[in-house]
């Protein structure tokens, strides 16, 4: 089993940063991509950004283009820097694993909480 924590949530002024981490441990296996959702109330999971382990390729959100930056570090750290938030950046964001053998992880999520 793989397991993710995710940390550096919090709450935040607009135009605030924050910096998240998740870090994936257990049973041996190589991570092929890890990727950030988000989920806020009422609303379905979304992407934000994902990064491919083998060439550090990334990926964004329209919404999140030019403020977040998804980069890893070791063997299955992502880090998550997060600028100029926006109150509508509140919600709780949780990090994906997809290990070269195609299977899934989720962690338990952070909350990121935005005031105007």
């Amino acid at each position: 089993q793989v397991q993710l924590v995710e940390s550096g949530g919090g709450l935040v002024q607009a135009g605030g940063s924050l910096r998240l981490s998740c870090a994936a441990s257990g049973r041996t296996f190589s991570s092929r991509a890890m990727d950030w959702f988000r989920q806020a109330p009422g609303k379905e999971r979304e992407f934000v950004a994902a990064i491919t382990w083998s060439d550090g390729s990334t990926n964004y959100a329209d919404s999140v283009k030019g403020r977040f930056t998804i980069s890893r570090a070791g063997v299955n750290t992502v880090y998550l820097q997060m600028n100029s938030l926006k109150p509508d950046d509140t919600a709780v964001y949780y990090c994906k694993v997809i290990t070269s053998a195609g299977n899934g992880y989720w962690g338990q999520g952070t909350q990121v909480t935005v005031s105007s």
